[in-house]
């Protein structure tokens, strides 16, 4: 009697803290409040012109369920291990975009990018929300992504859904990354569901129905060498242009922006507009050559490096068609469609050298 009567109290509390845990996470979402903002608030895929960020809706997943979750990287939110177990239910539904955390705000972001040497005109966001940014009690600022939230202004022809195979990769391989001391994005959970969407895993024809699946990002910003090429002008060699060309304002607004909040002492020191994005772009390149450096050491290879795939402070991000040596391979090509072996292995310090030039074009058009 004495159990029966003691068990519902712990239960209860336990439910408690959760609750509290989710209202209390101190969201204050800058790029929402500070760069331009699409005016029109719907997922329905288009070009979006003048806007660094589209406001998006979640698209609800069948029965979300915990695949997995990271103490450590949900730890920086301000979120324990005790929180996410006490009410495992509640979990999947705030980290599948079914239910949104208070304080979040789900957009998606608007870039554009050179994949594999030729400019594509508008990319963006297309499987990932956006939720806000939150800042610790230590006073750290993360930002916080859900990829395979659903259709975005920027799908194209996608679903905007991931399934469970490259859910798992992507969970594993950035917290792998990170203990091994490299710099990357952090997965916080991976979430799957009873909603089915069409995959052809392998290109052969042979389709079939996989599992939706939802992993959550953690990391300073999201912005990358892409945010930047949204105003490039019409590319002489595919004749795409970024949809908001000749918005230099709004240029300089993204590039001051960036340097304020993700290089504070750069913003301090450098007084002079053209000499503090000098002096960015000179520590953006010192990140990347190191970064780059350490992918080399370890023998990972990126797969896509595309300038809309290189993060502006210098991590990894995008965990696409990656892989690691198991023996010592120069000519090594992770991307089965890498057709000319442009992102091999050892072509990964030169082409993120070509991306930074492109990143130079795109912040003194």
């Amino acid at each position: 009697p004495m159990i029966l009567k003691w068990m519902p109290k712990v239960v209860y509390r336990t439910r408690l803290v959760w609750i509290s845990t989710m209202n209390k996470l101190n969201f204050d979402n800058q790029v929402l409040k500070r760069l331009p903002l699409d005016k029109e608030h719907s997922n329905h895929v288009r070009s979006v012109d003048g806007a660094c960020f589209s406001r998006i809706k979640t698209t609800p997943l069948s029965n979300p369920v915990v695949v997995s979750y990271s103490k450590e990287a949900l730890r920086l939110l301000g979120i324990s291990e005790e929180d996410v177990e006490g009410e495992k239910e509640d979990f999947a539904l705030y980290f599948s975009g079914n239910k949104l955390l208070p304080g979040s705000e789900p957009a998606a972001h608007c870039y554009c990018g050179h994949q594999f040497g030729n400019f594509a005109g508008q990319l963006g966001d297309g499987t990932v929300a956006y939720l806000g940014e939150v800042v610790n009690e230590k006073g750290v600022r993360w930002e916080v992504q859900l990829k395979g939230s659903g259709k975005t202004p920027y799908s194209r022809l996608g679903d905007g859904r991931k399934v469970l195979r490259s859910s798992i990769r992507e969970f594993l391989c950035s917290e792998a990354m990170y203990h091994l001391g490299i710099p990357t994005t952090r997965a916080g959970s991976c979430v799957t569901s009873d909603t089915l969407v069409e995959r052809d895993a392998f290109y052969n024809g042979k389709a079939k129905m996989e599992r939706a699946s939802v992993v959550s990002r953690i990391a300073p910003t999201f912005l990358r060498f892409g945010s930047f090429e949204i105003f490039k002008t019409r590319d002489p060699y595919t004749g795409r242009m970024g949809p908001s060309v000749g918005r230099l304002d709004l240029l300089h607004q993204l590039v001051d922006f960036t340097i304020e909040m993700y290089y504070p002492e750069i913003h301090k020191a450098e007084q002079e507009a053209d000499k503090r994005v000098l002096s960015f772009f000179k520590e953006v390149a010192l990140r990347t050559a190191r970064l780059v450096a350490l992918w080399q050491s370890v023998g990972f290879c990126h797969g896509v490096l595309n300038t809309d795939n290189m993060s502006i402070v210098g991590v990894t991000i995008d965990y696409g068609p990656f892989g690691f040596m198991d023996t010592h391979d120069p000519g090594h090509i992770c991307n089965k469609s890498d057709d000319g072996g442009r992102y091999a292995y050892d072509q990964q310090p030169s082409i993120c050298r070509w991306n930074l030039k492109k990143l130079s074009e795109a912040l003194a058009p």
